[in-house]
């Protein structure tokens, strides 16, 4: 078992978020021109509401499509399974429901918390801005950490990948 070089993953990544695009332009496309006028006061009306709009029209979608490849007979997304890499837990298995939640819950934290920062911006909240920009901050400092992380070992594992006791192999 080799593991996948970070490369091979980004590519695997760029297939998956082409897929993601296809999904959010039907989704902001067909859905949100036909029903407007149900969602443009959940958009509107407060930052906790446009953030579970949000959530539940695309984050949590996304979330299931990277959950259920990676823990399916196929261990990987489409993305993966296009470029020949599937992940496995440390012994070689295929992973859990329960791990793969794990992994990707971690992995799509920081892009979640930036649409949270995006909309205490957009919309009249009890944030201040600073505190906002702070933590957006922070999740630009975070997501170069998940891009220097595979750098650093030969497994070229990231955060979620430790955390969830995952391996991403050809």
């Amino acid at each position: 078992m080799s593991y996948a070089p970070f490369k091979i993953r980004i590519y695997a990544f760029l297939l998956d978020y082409l897929v993601i695009v296809l999904y959010g332009i039907f989704v902001v496309g067909a859905i949100s021109f036909v029903f407007r006028s149900h969602f443009t006061p959940l958009f509107s009306s407060s930052p906790v509401t446009a953030e579970l709009t949000g959530f539940i029209m695309m984050t949590f979608p996304v979330s299931l499509y990277f959950i259920l490849g990676e823990c399916s007979k196929w261990q990987g997304t489409f993305g993966k399974r296009k470029v020949g890499i599937r992940v496995v837990d440390k012994v070689g298995q295929r992973i859990g429901f329960g791990r793969s939640a794990l992994r990707t819950a971690i992995k799509f934290l920081p892009w979640e918390v930036a649409h949270f920062g995006m909309w205490q911006l957009m919309l009249p909240s009890d944030w201040s801005e600073n505190t906002v920009y702070m933590i957006l901050t922070a999740v630009n400092l975070v997501i170069v950490f998940y891009l220097i992380i595979p750098f650093t070992n030969k497994k070229r594992k990231n955060v979620y990948d430790w955390l969830a006791g995952t391996e991403v192999v050809r």
